[in-house]
């Protein structure tokens, strides 16, 4: 295999016809120099300078060598630039999987400030609820927000987790509901109501019949849906009351009243999480650090503003 170093000093003899002109720009000897060129010959199993009295000259295997030394050359320069400039973050990417109330709220401020920072560097946002380890096996993500409960915390030894924030739910209710005007509703008063609900699959439904079974009784589902908005209409049109975090709440329905759940008897938990033993780029990094300080902005009386 042929050693760049040793092409950069064929294209340094080459483009200033001597040895010695070469050491002297190399800030090497000249004999230095001359056991490079011949350590390059050796690799290459060709003779790639004519000596004479006037100079060095190269032959028709060194013309052809310095042609492909300087593409070569001039390939590795682009790469150190691309690696100072993503060091930098002056480039690079940045990947983020994030569950839908999360993307609604959290991820647009923090890769809002992101961009302002650093506008150089690429940004992509994925909905993911279900997959985010599998994108993180792929190489296909940088960072995932997810979410879990106490009860079921998320088991991923691979993960590195960081806490972002604790997520309060609360009773939403259509506004001329008896229980609208209360400041809290324990969820056992919820036993006889008729519920709006994600599908199974998705984390939140999970939490909620857990909770509701704590209290004594299995929620009875009448719409199950997987839009957050199409959650709020339905039950605006009367059709029944969802349990739902805080943060998934935002926009909040006009037709709604959205009361806190007494005693904080459900609360998730909201993660990012990043490969535990992964390499992360100075972007990832710097998203990291946003992603916490954005998720320290929201706290419980700023979550119940956007609710």
């Amino acid at each position: 295999m042929l050693d760049v170093r040793r092409l950069k000093v064929l294209r340094e003899v080459a483009g200033r016809g001597s040895f010695s002109a070469a050491a002297e720009a190399l800030s090497f000897t000249q004999s230095a120099v001359s056991q490079q060129v011949a350590a390059l010959e050796r690799e290459a199993g060709a003779k790639l300078l004519d000596r004479g009295p006037r100079g060095v000259r190269l032959t028709d295997a060194g013309r052809a060598l310095v042609e492909h030394a300087d593409v070569i050359l001039a390939r590795i320069e682009d790469a150190e630039q691309e690696l100072a400039a993503i060091a930098g973050l002056r480039g690079g990417r940045v990947r983020v999987a994030t569950f839908q109330s999360a993307g609604a709220t959290l991820v647009p401020r923090a890769l809002g400030e992101f961009h302002r920072r650093y506008p150089d560097v690429e940004l992509t946002v994925m909905l993911e609820e279900h997959d985010a380890r599998g994108l993180f096996a792929r190489g296909e993500a940088d960072l995932a927000i997810l979410m879990d409960f106490v009860h079921t915390p998320l088991m991923a030894p691979e993960l590195d987790l960081v806490p972002l924030l604790d997520d309060p739910y609360a009773v939403v209710l259509p506004e001329e509901h008896p229980l609208a005007d209360r400041e809290a509703i324990g969820i056992g008063e919820l036993a006889c109501e008729r519920f709006v609900m994600h599908h199974y699959g998705m984390g939140c439904r999970e939490g909620i019949v857990h909770a509701c079974r704590g209290a004594g009784f299995d929620p009875t589902v009448a719409i199950e849906c997987d839009e957050n908005e199409q959650l709020q209409a339905f039950v605006a049109a009367g059709l029944g009351v969802a349990v739902y975090p805080r943060l998934a709440l935002a926009p909040q329905h006009p037709k709604v009243a959205v009361v806190p759940l007494a005693d904080d008897v459900l609360m998730r938990r909201v993660w990012v999480a990043t490969m535990a033993e992964g390499y992360r780029s100075p972007a990832t990094e710097a998203m990291l650090t946003i992603l916490i300080d954005v998720a320290a902005e929201f706290t419980a009386s700023e979550i119940e503003a956007v609710a």
